[in-house]
């Protein structure tokens, strides 16, 4: 297989890689890899690695969309790490973050890095729930009631809440505009899951049109 032979795989087989946005250079995840995992990355093109808690392959973005289109692969130097130059079509964490290193260590403490919540970082984490959701159902989730009463209920619940952030937006109340487009933001989050899409759809044809 090539430079795969060459690896040095650990003990199961496996070797660490650590995925970057190739534009930025941003650490996104970090994942484990087998040879099979890494030729079928190279021949597909997406990330994929080897689930050590699953004891499964898993190509990411193969149920939230969030692919990784790799463009590049490195070896260090004693060939047992590899980077992954990737293009990410979504977030890489599963909290819907852009990036899985979205906390830094302040005073001996955990504190999340609020530069990185961008509106898309945060609309992408709380998809990433409802999706979890949607898979994971958890009993008294409000978010589970939506999906079990089904998309006449979901999409009432878009029309109630637009109706909301009008009559916000008449009363030029800023704090009620702020919690009713908060509230349609969600319910439209639970639409989209509802028909097989994420924001990123949503993002693509933003992008287009500008």
């Amino acid at each position: 297989m090539g430079f795969i032979d060459e690896l040095k795989f650990d003990g199961n087989g496996l070797i660490p890689a650590v995925v970057q946005n190739i534009e930025t250079r941003e650490v996104l995840m970090v994942a484990y890899m087998n040879a099979q995992t890494l030729k079928m990355t190279m021949d597909s093109g997406r990330a994929t690695f080897w689930s050590r808690s699953r004891g499964e392959i898993w190509e990411k973005g193969a149920t939230s969309g969030n692919y990784m289109f790799v463009k590049e692969i490195r070896v260090d130097c004693d060939g047992d790490c590899l980077v992954i130059l990737a293009e990410p079509a979504g977030a890489a964490c599963h909290t819907g973050n852009r990036s899985c290193f979205y906390r830094r260590v302040d005073n001996g403490a955990l504190a999340e890095d609020k530069d990185i919540k961008s509106l898309s970082d945060i609309l992408r984490r709380e998809q990433a729930v409802i999706i979890d959701r949607k898979s994971n159902p958890e009993e008294g989730s409000y978010t589970n009631y939506l999906f079990d009463k089904g998309e006449d209920k979901i999409l009432k619940k878009v029309g109630e809440e637009a109706a909301e952030v009008v009559i916000a937006g008449k009363n030029r109340d800023k704090s009620e505009i702020k919690y009713e487009t908060a509230d349609l933001l969600y319910h439209l989050s639970v639409m989209l899951v509802d028909n097989g899409m994420t924001w990123e759809d949503v993002f693509e044809e933003m992008e287009r049109r500008r």
